[in-house]
């Protein structure tokens, strides 16, 4: 799997101006995780820009990607399916919950999530259709936006149903990237802002290197990976390999 994200930094180059810098994030058939690259962009990036980049990260032996989770980055998904024709593109579920929060009151969010959690945990496309019903009923009066924006997003949050939970955990849970990407936040803001965009890469890569130093993290993470690794290999039997030692 590839998780692909963003990280707004500010940079000044004549003025200051909120830059991406995307980060994309493997996990391996062993459940090693890694930092595929970095990458800072101008903002609103084509197929082109992620043909290039994704074919970066294919010609440095990433020969194939089961899932790839990502979310609001145009041109992505016709740029996947250019380099790994049979990757599925997934709308990450986190992503989408925080963006229904945008629309709402803070004392409405915890009630929100719980409202929201049978959706992305329903066992079929149909159950969790009429689970979004059902959460319309109890919301769209007061956030029409919410409804409108799972509505909207659909087609790209459907994919993972037709996996195993074991998989669905592995697309939705926040520890793949949201750790990650917590450290960068961090060390981001201590800064405000940065010259140009070498001196903000190199913040982030200095972030980066700073991961997990005692490796316990990626331990844990790959003691859990096992019941993944399983359901992964059925639902994708002819492309899972597994090397032996």
């Amino acid at each position: 799997m590839i998780f692909v994200d963003a990280i707004f930094v500010k940079i000044r180059d004549g003025q200051v101006a909120n830059r991406p810098i995307y980060v994309a994030i493997g996990v391996s058939v062993d459940g090693e995780r890694d930092i595929l690259g970095l990458w800072v962009g101008e903002g609103g990036e084509g197929a082109k820009y992620w043909a290039h980049v994704l074919t970066e990260i294919k010609n440095r032996g990433t020969k194939d990607v089961c899932i790839l989770v990502c979310d609001g980055l145009s041109g992505l998904p016709d740029a996947v399916n250019s380099v790994w024709p049979k990757t599925v593109v997934q709308a990450c579920v986190v992503h989408l919950i925080r963006a229904s929060f945008r629309y709402a009151s803070r004392r409405d969010w915890p009630q929100l999530a719980r409202d929201l959690k049978p959706v992305y945990t329903a066992p079929t496309e149909g159950a969790a259709l009429e689970r979004l019903a059902e959460f319309a009923g109890r919301w769209e009066a007061k956030y029409p936006a919410i409804v409108r924006l799972w509505e909207s997003s659909w087609a790209e949050f459907v994919p993972f149903l037709a996996f195993d939970q074991q998989v669905r955990a592995v697309i939705y849970t926040t520890n793949a990237i949201e750790s990650v990407n917590a450290r960068i936040r961090k060390a981001v803001k201590a800064r405000g802002h940065f010259p140009n965009e070498q001196a903000a890469l190199k913040c982030v890569y200095l972030a980066v290197m700073s991961l997990d130093p005692t490796g316990r993290g990626g331990q844990r993470w790959s003691n859990r990976w096992k019941g993944a690794l399983n359901a992964f290999t059925i639902a994708f039997p002819d492309r899972i390999i597994i090397a032996t030692k």
